[in-house]
């Protein structure tokens, strides 16, 4: 397939990108390098742009004959966003918006779109599933509902077809350590935690102790950034083979406390990595994880990493990369 990666520099479209191309796909990346690094792409194609330059878009998709996109590019500070909304509906939103409208005067009728689990907001009931009710509680989880919402209309008046991948908490990276998340705009806990190990932080803040939890702390799903980039690629080929328009959740269908991933990481890194207990912040629900049990189905996708590759390959990381690619590796 001939796929144009949006977001292809950032720390999720770069490793989507690479499993594309390694499996032999060809594949373009187009990206603002706002939050994404030349660097994360190794020797792949790309084409610097918005995603709101529609002729832009168009001419690459045109030049490359592309046939499909793959759409990482966006805000993701959930914080952020309540802050400065329109930031995140001008982006996320409106760059969709035109992105979809190039994409389709160029002929793709085939599109990936990252989506995100804020958009259930606090769950009602565990595990999350995909027919549970949308009730985002920030301007970025809304402005991926709005956007799942747009792609069901470009499909209806234009025959775009797409799959909506929810990812829960992406985490990990590269297993030879050389790709990984940027530690200079992590709110994320696992990359936070390796803040600590790597001295670029002087302690983790640990939200609350009194939740309804086996330890106390929150329980989250944290996904392996190499498990969502193979689940791009069986929303691929899932839309390839003519199936319609869906929604998935990616995430392992397991939850891990903060107190399991901080002792984890003090047991791979071999470093103390302070904490600092502090009261919860309003909204956070005490415990979210995925049903993904559609995907496994419909997608014959399922997670083949577990918390301990997730902090392996995240230490190794940023052990190697305490700066991300923002400086050169350490010995």
């Amino acid at each position: 397939m001939r796929i144009l990666v949006t977001g292809g520099a950032g720390y999720i479209g770069s490793h989507t990108a690479a499993l594309l191309a390694g499996r032999g796909d060809y594949v373009v990346a187009y990206d603002t390098l706002e939050h994404g690094y030349r660097e994360a792409l190794g020797r792949l194609p790309l084409v610097v742009g918005s995603t709101h330059d529609i002729d832009l878009v168009k001419q690459v998709i045109g030049d490359h004959k592309l046939e499909a996109v793959v759409h990482f590019a966006a805000y993701k500070a959930a914080g952020e966003s309540m802050t400065n909304p329109g930031k995140y509906f001008e982006n996320n939103v409106g760059g969709s918006l035109r992105l979809f409208e190039a994409a389709c005067a160029a002929g793709v009728r085939k599109l990936v779109f990252s989506s995100t689990a804020a958009v259930y907001g606090t769950p009602s009931s565990l595990p999350v599933k995909e027919s549970d009710a949308l009730r985002p509680e920030n301007p970025y989880g809304e402005s991926k509902r709005m956007v799942e919402q747009m792609l069901k209309w470009f499909d209806a008046c234009h025959g775009l077809r797409s799959v909506a991948l929810r990812y829960f908490n992406a985490a990990g990276a590269a297993l030879d350590g050389e790709n990984g998340e940027d530690p200079r705009y992590v709110a994320n806990l696992i990359p936070l935690v390796m803040k600590v190990a790597t001295r670029r932080a002087p302690a983790l803040r640990v939200f609350g102790t009194d939740y309804p939890t086996k330890d106390g702390s929150g329980i989250r799903d944290y996904i392996h950034v190499l498990d969502l980039a193979e689940a791009h690629a069986c929303a691929l080929d899932f839309l390839a083979s003519n199936k319609p328009s869906s929604v998935f959740n990616v995430g392992t269908g397991q939850g891990a406390s903060v107190f399991e991933v901080l002792a984890a990481a003090r047991r791979i890194s071999g470093q103390e990595i302070a904490a600092e207990i502090v009261d919860r912040r309003a909204g956070d629900p005490a415990a979210v994880f995925a049903d993904n049990r559609k995907a496994r189905e419909l997608l014959g996708w399922s997670p083949r990493y577990g918390l301990e590759e997730i902090i392996g390959t995240a230490w190794q990381w940023h052990h190697k990369h305490p700066d991300g690619f923002a400086a050169a590796p350490t010995s």
